[in-house]
This record gives C-alpha cells, structure tokens and sequence, in this order.
C-alpha cells in the first residue's frame, strides 16, 4: 500500500515529474516495484505473483506514475472485483504528495455498468425489454430480497421448496445468486435449471426443487423488466449484451479510458474478463495484476481459468515471485501445509501457449523453480491441545494477553480467525480479552442486519414511534431496546421498567410517563435512569402524536415544535425518522450510542438501507421495511464496515472476510482448526457455484470426487491466502470438542498433523 509519502522541500519546483517519481519510488518500492512503475507508458502489462508479493503496490505507484507524467485523471480507470479491494488506490490518491490531473474513476465493473446504463439508458432500454419512457431503479441486495419475497411468497403458501429446510432470507438470495451467475458467466438465465439437474445424481426430487428455482427466478425477471426494476444481474446483462455492443457506448468508453489498472483479475468474473480482453487492443497503456493460488471468491462466479487468459494479450508480462509479508518460517508453514493438503496447490499457473507447467518469467518465459527456505514451518506455529471449546478460548485470550502486555505487540497486529464467527464465539471470546484489558473490534459483512442488537433496538423504538403500523413489540423487546439506548441501564431494572410503564392500548403500544409509576418503583429504577427514560418516551411519544393528529404541524414551540419536527421528518422518510432519532437522541451523553462506534456504525448502514429501499420502493413503506428486516434479509455490503479501522483493536472476523480485506498482521489465530466449517461448503440446495461455472463440461455429472476435490482446492486457496498475509506467527486454536459438543478431526487438522510429524 503507498503511503507516508513525505512533502517535497523548496527545490523540488526544479525536478521533473519523472525525477519526483523516481525519487518516492526510491523510498518506497524495491527494484521490482519500480520496474514495473517505470514502464513506458505505451505499454500492456501483466503483473502476476503470489499474494504479499508488492504486486498492488506497484500499480499504486504505476498509477502515481501515469499522473505524474501528465496522463489526465479522467482516462484512468481502476477496476477491482469487489470495492474494498480498491483502499489501496483511494489512500494513495488521497495524499497530499499525489500527483494532481484530475479525479481516477476507482469502480468494480458493476460499478461502471451501472453508470453506463444511466447515461445511456434511452438507447437501450426499449430493446432490453424495459419501458424507456421510464427511468431506471437500481435495487440493492436488500432491495432485490424484497421484491424476490413478493414473487416467491405467494408460491411458498402453494407448497414450493416443501421439500428442503432453509430460511427463507437464504431461499431468496439463493435465487438471486442463481441469477447473478447467469449474467458474470454469460449464459442465459433460462438454463439455470437444466445445468443444474444434468449434473444433479442424487435424489430424483431434486429437480422439482431446481425447476421451482427456475419459475421463481423467471417471474422475478419478468416483474424486473414490467416495472424498470434492475437488479445485479440485468445490470451485468444490460452493460455486457447491450451498451458494450452498443457503438456509442463502446465508442465513449474506449475513447474516455484510455489507461486501464485491473487488480486482483483472478477474483473477478468471466464477463468481465470478455469485456477486458475486447477492451485491451484499443488501450494506450494497461496493467493486469493476478494472484495465485486465490479465487476466493470462486462462490461468487470468481473464474482464474479465465482472468489468466488476458496474459496472452498484454505485451509485457512480469513475475513477483517472493513475499514481502511472509517470514521464512511462515513461507515455509505455507508450502508445507498447501502440499500436505493438496499437493499441486502451489504450481504456477500454465500459460496457454505452451502447456508446460513451472514459474514463469518476463515474457513468459519459464523461470527458475522458487529458491529453498531454511527456515522450518514449526518455528511459525503455537498450539495447545485442550479438550473443551471453552478451555480453548481461555489459552487464545491468554496468549493474546501475553503478547500485547508482554511482548508488546500492537493489538491490531491480531486477527482471530474461523470458518463461521457465530454471535455466541464472538460474545465469548470479547468478554474474555476486555477481560484482558485487550480491546477488539468484529466484522462480518454477512450478518444480517436483524442479527444486530442495535437493530433490534432501533426497530422497536420505531415500532412504539409509529402507532399505525399495528406492530406490538413484545415486553422482552421492549426491555432489550430500554437497556441498549439508556447508558447505564442494566437488564433487571430495564425489564422491570419495561413490565410497569410498556402497555398496548387500542391496540397501539405506548409507553407510561415515569411520573405514573409507583415512588417505591422510582426509587428502585432510579430517578437518573428515570430522566433518561422519560426524554426517550418524550422524544417518541412526539412522533406518535403528530401521526394522530397532523394538524399539530401548525403548533410552533414546545411539544408542538416537536411534532412539527416529528412530522417533517415522517413526511420525508424512514431513513430520516432514524437519523434523526439516532442524531437528536440515541447518539448523545446519557444514551447508549453515544461513543459506541459500533452502535454508530450499525446505525449508519440501517439508515443507508432504509434510504435505498424507499428509493427502490418509490415510496415511504417504513412498516413493509421493518418487516423484512426482522424476517433476516441478507445484509448488502457496506463499505464503511470495511474501511473503519480501529487503531489498536484485536479483529475477529471470519477467515474469508479477512482475505477480502487484504491486510496483512504479525500474529493470526485459528480457531476450531479441526472443525469441518474450514473444509465443507455452505448448504446451498437451489444452486452450485461450481456447476454454473465456464469450467464445468455441459452435461457433466457432479460426484463425490468432484465435491471432494473442489473442498481440497478450496481449503488449500484459503490456507495459503491466510499465510501470505502473516508475517510472524500462526496459533492454532484445537480442542478435542468443538463448540456444539462434536469431536474435531477435520481435514485442516490433519494436514497440520501430517507438518508437524514430517518437521519433528
């Protein structure tokens, strides 16, 4: 990553833009690097390499380049698979010593399809099947759910999917899913069904499930293109079957960008790949960065098959074959655990053209096979082997104990890692480092919203806000919300206030003034809770107040003032009832959100939610939103929760969040390394990412061994990207037991046991 560039003194007016170059490459990029950023501007570049490898940094100072010799900042693009791939960029452009030409489009290729469409829309939305009289609605994940929900329920009550077990959030995004592979693999959405039955050999009944998918997924289309909806994949479909073939969009592309930056390509989509390699012959200057052994995102329609073709149509090819990241011992841990797991897992890949296997140098040409390491994989690894799941969370604590109070090691040189990081492993494991005095902080991007307590309480405070929307939190709820929005307050004085002063009447809930309750009971709760309670029912009973009576708007001053408030505030939004709600009360002394950044932050994405679903919506639907929420609507990706990074605070997060977030740390911590969660896939009975896939033959049947070497491939990725990304030490979380009782003896655990006897 390019950072820390010092300011130029007074003489620098003098330099060139290339000797400036040159002199913060000389401080900062190796001679690889600096290779690859020297470049002649007329050059296509591919840049491949193991991750930590300095690979992206030479492209952030590939792109300072381009700037620095005068290349305009408008006709340089970046692209990336996914958007918190892009920090990199953004930090380096943000800098005050970044060369000045203008603002760099930094976008994924959804990104960039969805700007396409806005500005072309009326040449393509007539042939596309849309009403170009119209304008478009982008729906969001969360969007997509909703109006996936109104197709599928109404099939559901008719018996649909009775026969598999599955949420029914994770029903809807399965549909989606199969969509979205159709449109990043480029086959119509029509074959989702049949792909998957011809390779189907289990249980006959399967297929009605597959062709109830189907019907679903074409009734979701249809209804898409009925009302200008646009969900990821006709997004995808419009940009690559209709404005990419479209003269003036291509036209306007090619002409705009004419300096291209494609980073981690192999985590991208075959689609994008097509347009890349139809875009590069018309570049002056491009550079492709790929990674080995990744394609993490492969359930995602991530294809490296198919990103390493684009090597054959760059004229300059170059290798980073070392890790910048990596210690010896760790290198060596990598290679010996990736061999031991899947013994090919760390072959280079084959160029097209000349079917040898190897490393690969400059050119193309074969390259010397990667030096020895000295260094033994068992100086890398720490573990203890204990019986019980929570006998083991005490040693990780421990340890990260002794390293940050001990060793001094930076609390936010730590990552916690495991396949799956439930609510009860991430409670269990805070509680025990604050414990410790250790601070922590937890990302999972794939949390629903509805999983957030600060959700739940946000939600039912809006319940008891909106009287007319018939929903009756119960008293628990009630409880829990008093207890996260009033600091201080514990859980036995919150259910006891919630039992005394939370009533439903005719049939709307509302909440007692804490003058009506009983003196003894004051007493108990306390007036300093007291007053803070009745601030919060003030606030909402305001809200309230106006709904019932609108007239009050005219009312100026006092509580009129504040209806009129609540009003305004009802009239433009839901999103706007909880920013104000979470600005002009919950955020401020005597709340509970106030300096809760994690709160804060949760807050923040319900309202971005909340704001793009009424804008998908083309209407305030506040009650509709609520609901779908508490019903567990897979969370969209948030790029605040990426890009907010604690100084010094331990991450939890699970093992493939942390891969995506791409930053290396000092120590990691495996948990439950024999657990199958590290080796098997996630239950998915509507779709297969594998399957709907370029790589898989048609026709082909999918067997065990297809699944047991797709989980071995998949496990080794996931064990070498980890180990790119730790520079001193690994420590293995082991217990006999896992969480839920059930004894540990996975995959990932006996290829370290099979290490550590050819080590010892």
């Amino acid at each position: 990553m390019w950072c820390g560039l010092q300011p130029a003194d007074g003489r620098a007016e003098a330099h060139t833009a290339q000797t400036e170059v040159n002199k913060m490459a000389a401080l900062h990029l190796n001679e690889q690097q600096r290779q690859c950023a020297d470049l002649p501007l007329d050059r296509t570049v591919f840049l491949e390499g193991p991750a930590g490898a300095g690979k992206t940094t030479a492209a952030v100072a590939r792109l300072l380049r381009w700037l620095a010799d005068g290349v305009p900042g408008p006709a340089i693009l970046v692209l990336t698979p996914q958007r918190t791939l892009a920090g990199p960029y953004t930090a380096a452009l943000r800098q005050p010593t970044a060369p000045a030409g203008g603002q760099v489009t930094i976008v994924t290729l959804g990104g960039l399809a969805q700007r396409m469409i806005e500005l072309f829309w009326p040449q393509v939305a007539g042939p596309a099947g849309f009403d170009p009289g119209r304008p478009p609605t982008f729906l969001t994940l969360e969007t997509a759910q909703y109006y996936m929900a109104r197709i599928v329920r109404p099939l559901l009550d008719e018996g649909y999917f009775d026969s598999i077990r599955v949420d029914r959030n994770r029903l809807y995004s399965q549909i989606l899913d199969n969509l979205n592979k159709a449109a990043v693999v480029g086959f119509p959405h029509t074959e989702i069904a049949s792909r998957l039955k011809v390779a189907w050999i289990g249980e006959a009944s399967q297929a009605r499930v597959y062709d109830e998918a189907q019907e679903c997924a074409e009734r979701f289309r249809a209804y898409c293109l009925a009302h200008n909806l646009l969900d990821f994949s006709l997004q995808y479909e419009l940009f690559a079957g209709h404005l990419w073939p479209l003269p003036a969009c291509r036209s306007y592309l090619i002409g705009r960008y004419t300096h291209i930056i494609a980073d981690n390509i192999e985590e991208d989509t075959p689609v994008a790949h097509d347009i890349l390699a139809a875009w590069l012959p018309s570049c002056r200057s491009a550079l492709l960065v790929y990674d080995w052994h990744a394609g993490n995102r492969r359930f995602l329609g991530a294809d490296p098959e198919s990103a390493y073709r684009l090597k054959e149509l760059c004229a300059e090819r170059l290798v980073f074959a070392g890790s910048l990241v990596a210690s010896p011992p760790v290198e060596a841990l990598c290679r010996a655990l990736a061999r031991a797991i899947r013994p090919s897992s760390l072959r280079p890949p084959v160029p097209p053209q000349t079917g040898e296997s190897g490393e690969l140098g400059p050119e193309g040409r074969p390259a010397a096979p990667p030096a020895p390491i000295a260094a033994s994989p068992r100086a890398a690894l720490e573990f203890r082997a204990h019986r019980y799941h929570p006998e083991m969370l005490d040693w990780v604590a421990d340890e990260i104990g002794r390293l940050v109070h001990e060793q001094g090691v930076p609390a936010g040189e730590i990552a916690v890692l495991a396949p799956f990081l439930t609510g009860a492993l991430r409670f269990a494991l805070t509680v025990r480092l604050e414990a410790r005095g250790i601070p922590v902080r937890s990302h999972r991007p794939s949390r629903t919203l509805a999983e957030e307590p600060a959700t739940q309480c946000l939600l039912t405070l809006a319940a008891l806000a909106h009287p007319h929307w018939d929903i009756r939190p119960s008293k628990y709820d009630v409880a829990h919300a008093l207890m996260l929005a009033i600091a201080g307050l514990d859980l036995v004085r919150a259910h006891l206030l919630a039992a005394i002063a939370y009533r439903v009447r005719d049939p709307a809930p509302v909440l007692l003034p804490f003058a009506d309750i009983e003196p003894a009971m004051q007493e108990r709760i306390t007036f300093l809770f007291g007053g803070r309670y009745e601030g919060l029912r003030t606030w909402l009973a305001a809200q309230a107040e106006y709904l019932r009576r609108p007239t009050a708007s005219s009312d100026w001053g006092g509580a009129g003032g504040r209806r009129r408030e609540a009003g305004a505030a009802a009239a433009a939004g839901f999103d706007h009832f909880l920013s104000r709600l979470f600005g002009e009360l919950l955020s401020q002394p005597g709340y509970g959100f106030h300096r809760n950044y994690d709160a804060g932050e949760i807050a923040a994405n319900l309202i971005e939610s909340a704001r793009k679903f009424r804008q998908a919506a083309a209407d305030d639907l506040g009650r509709e939103y609520v609901q779908m929420v508490q019903e567990g609507v897979v969370a969209a990706q948030y790029v605040r929760s990426w890009q907010r990074q604690p100084q010094d605070a331990v991450l939890l997060a699970p093992a493939h969040t942390f891969l995506m977030s791409n930053r290396p740390v000092l120590h990691q911590f495996w948990l439950d390394v024999g657990g199958m969660g590290w080796w098997e896939r996630l239950y998915q009975p509507l779709t297969h990412p594998y399957v709907l896939s370029r790589r898989w033959p048609a026709g082909a049947a999918w067997t065990d061994a297809d699944e047991y070497a797709a989980r071995q491939e998949a496990l080794a990725a996931l064990v070498v990207g980890l180990l790119r990304r730790c520079r001193a030490q690994v420590h293995l979380g082991l217990s006999e037991l896992g969480e839920t009782g059930s004894e540990q003896r996975g995959p990932l655990l006996q290829a370290v046991q099979r290490v550590l006897r050819e080590v010892n």
